[in-house]
């Protein structure tokens, strides 16, 4: 039976040193990080993860704006906002809230953000600076799955990374990361799609498979390689076959059948989502750092 991996409790051991960080910061420089998050509309998922991010920001001693527009906000009435932001020296990172309404054309509003203040890691220039293997800001829930894998499996200098899915929040950045030459990555990595004939070919392939499709229970038993380390990155919302008229939230591989021969597993909830909290956490403070001249060892 597989380890069971505990993104709650690693996120809370890294909120605890982001906590610290903030502390001494405070302490010697008489200023903190502050994070900036726009949400547009009222999308009910966004004011959720919205809510977690300031609640999430609080406890660790980052100052928190949370900038709620309407959703008729002009795209240029929001272009106006980032500017404003970019140009405040109180603001450390600025975050946009994703997806935005039809009208708003996303790409416009991520490149308008500071690289310096881009805590999510979408810029195009954190993106080139992540592909060449340079110090940037990495998005936060690729770099949340690199920590558990980490923690999970010390070693992983070689080892066959499979990841289903090619998404510019996902796939292509843990790609990108994972196949870097560093202690933390050195992997082979292959990236499965749609364009994917045969995907489970390449997962039963996989030491480490990561799944970031949005698909409830796609990965089934009978395509994960025995011993394999699994991330699973998908949130669905299923009906619940237990509880007649309820829904339950799923990943995107079958948990039960997979926990069966896997080495290590995320459950959902409670996997890869806490670390993206904490991960956007640790960019905010790396993003301080970067403004006020401090070293980022420090």
């Amino acid at each position: 039976m597989a380890i069971i991996i505990d993104g709650k409790a690693i996120a809370s051991e890294i909120k605890e040193e982001v906590k610290q960080e903030v502390e001494k910061l405070e302490q010697k420089y008489g200023k903190k990080p502050a994070l900036a998050v726009i949400l547009v509309g009222n999308n009910p998922a966004s004011e959720v993860y919205v809510r977690n991010k300031k609640k999430n920001s609080e406890e660790v001693g980052i100052n928190s704006w949370q900038i709620l527009l309407d959703e008729h906000t002009t795209q240029q009435e929001l272009l106006t906002l980032i500017g404003q932001l970019n140009n405040d020296n109180n603001v450390n990172g600025i975050l946009v809230q994703l997806p935005l309404p039809s009208h708003i054309n996303e790409n416009e509003i991520i490149n308008a953000i500071d690289p310096v203040k881009d805590v999510d890691g979408f810029h195009p220039v954190n993106t080139g600076k992540l592909v060449i293997g340079e110090d940037c800001f990495i998005p936060c829930t690729p770099y949340g799955c690199q920590e558990l894998i980490v923690r999970t499996m010390p070693d992983i200098k070689g080892k066959h990374i499979v990841i289903v899915g090619r998404s510019n929040i996902v796939g292509k950045p843990l790609a990108n990361l994972m196949v870097q030459k560093n202690n933390r990555a050195n992997c082979i990595v292959t990236v499965c799609h749609t364009a994917t004939k045969d995907i489970g070919y390449y997962t039963r392939q996989a030491d480490i498979l990561v799944v970031a499709v949005g698909k409830a229970n796609m990965i089934t038993k009978d395509m994960v390689k025995k011993g394999a380390v699994v991330i699973d990155v998908g949130i669905n919302r299923i009906n619940d076959p237990e509880n007649p008229g309820k829904t339950k939230l799923v990943g995107d591989v079958k948990f039960d059948e997979v926990y069966e021969v896997a080495h290590a597993i995320t459950p959902v909830p409670g996997g890869v989502g806490p670390m993206t909290i904490a991960m956007l956490l640790k960019n905010t403070v790396k993003a301080f750092k970067l403004q006020n001249n401090i070293a980022i060892n420090e």
